[in-house]
């Protein structure tokens, strides 16, 4: 067979394989999100490997069952102890007369659209008043948030088929720790063998680090945010609220913590509505602001060098440019993914592809930390 023959027969394959990859991706997506589970369920199986009782290690499948109780429990606690405050914290919003609020900011409104129209900043006949009507409904919507109760509650089958079937293929993935490997391995020829294998322990190692980091920085965000709104003067309960959103926003890069100081103001506005504007909400809003904006400094500052030094390895221009194009691609989804997929790539481009220039300048700072 000649090189087109080859090269068509190549085609048709990838043609194939990535047919198939996109008919059983959810199937796909549950293998690699419990291959991750896995990663980071293997220092807790570590750990349990060193317990004895009788002189008698526990075996495989225990530490394994052992290690996804814990995980789930602290999956199960955060939901329970947390969940009711935020339902409650919506419903409250929900149940807000929206044109109270307008009638309450009527003033201050009034002044900012004068001031704009002053400086030409919009024309004399906008209304900014209208227009922070409209928007604030369709923010603090009873309609909208009930029917996003609505939405999550119609895919609940489907929830618990995917929560099933990860924890069902995690259990193996931590009971046979290379079984992943094994399988990654198989598809690779011979001669790849070895890369892979390097490859498949430089990946775990990262996203290990990746997102243990990840998950203090979202619990340091929140402890933060909760403290510095409780000192500022708000209620803990409310303020643990807007702690745990802005923590769970702050996953999503760069627009993530501007949506969440963005709601704790919103939801500090809100309860303070019968307050007078100009001598108590509008100090009161400015506080919070530089709570969160603290926060964020110290994100910023302490948490994200010590996430992305550990893990990522890479110029922040270098992120930045690979977080907006999986936002471009992806969406919010993208952005949250677009770093442990990137450290992915790099991984298997030095390993495999590290002959050319481009991929020894990518994969260059790798080689420091592993």
């Amino acid at each position: 067979m000649n090189n087109w023959g080859k090269y068509f027969l190549g085609v048709i394959a990838l043609v194939v394989v990535g047919y198939l990859c996109w008919y059983f991706s959810s199937v796909i997506a549950y293998v690699l999100i419990a291959a991750v589970i896995s990663f980071i369920g293997k220092p807790i199986i570590g750990l349990l490997g060193k317990m004895e009782i009788r002189g008698v290690k526990l075996p495989n499948g225990v530490k394994a069952a052992l290690t996804l109780l814990i995980l789930w429990a602290v999956f199960i606690f955060f939901f329970v102890t947390i969940i009711p405050l935020v339902t409650n914290e919506f419903q409250h919003l929900s149940n807000i007369s929206t044109e109270q609020i307008i009638g309450k900011l009527e003033a201050p409104l009034t002044d900012i659209g004068n001031t704009l129209k002053h400086y030409g900043i919009i024309s004399q006949g906008e209304d900014v008043k209208r227009y922070s009507s409209d928007n604030l409904v369709s923010f603090v919507s009873g309609t909208r948030i009930k029917s996003l109760f609505s939405m999550v509650a119609g895919t609940l089958s489907g929830i618990f088929v995917a929560l099933f079937s990860i924890t069902f293929i995690a259990f193996f993935f931590l009971k046979d720790s290379y079984l992943f490997h094994r399988i990654v391995l198989a598809l690779l020829p011979v001669r790849y063998e070895e890369s892979g294998r390097n490859a498949l322990e430089s990946i775990q190692r990262l996203l290990v680090r990746y997102f243990g980091g990840l998950f203090l920085e979202v619990l340091g965000v929140m402890a933060l945010n909760t403290i510095g709104l409780c000192i500022v003067g708000m209620n803990f309960s409310n303020a643990i609220v807007i702690g745990l959103v802005s923590g769970v926003l702050n996953v999503i890069p760069y627009i993530g913590p501007l949506i969440g100081i963005v709601f704790g103001m919103v939801v500090g506005l809100v309860l303070n509505i019968d307050l007078p504007f100009y001598t108590d909400v509008l100090p009161f809003l400015f506080y919070m602001a530089l709570a969160m904006l603290f926060t964020q400094l110290i994100d910023n500052v302490v948490f994200q060098p010590f996430i992305y030094g550990n893990s990522v390895h890479a110029h922040p221009l270098e992120i930045f440019l690979v977080i907006l194009m999986a936002g471009s691609m992806a969406g919010i989804p993208g952005m949250i993914l677009a770093i442990p997929a990137y450290t992915v790539i790099r991984v298997i481009l030095k390993e495999f592809f590290n002959k050319y220039k481009l991929v020894k300048k990518l994969t260059q700072s790798l080689g420091k930390y592993e």
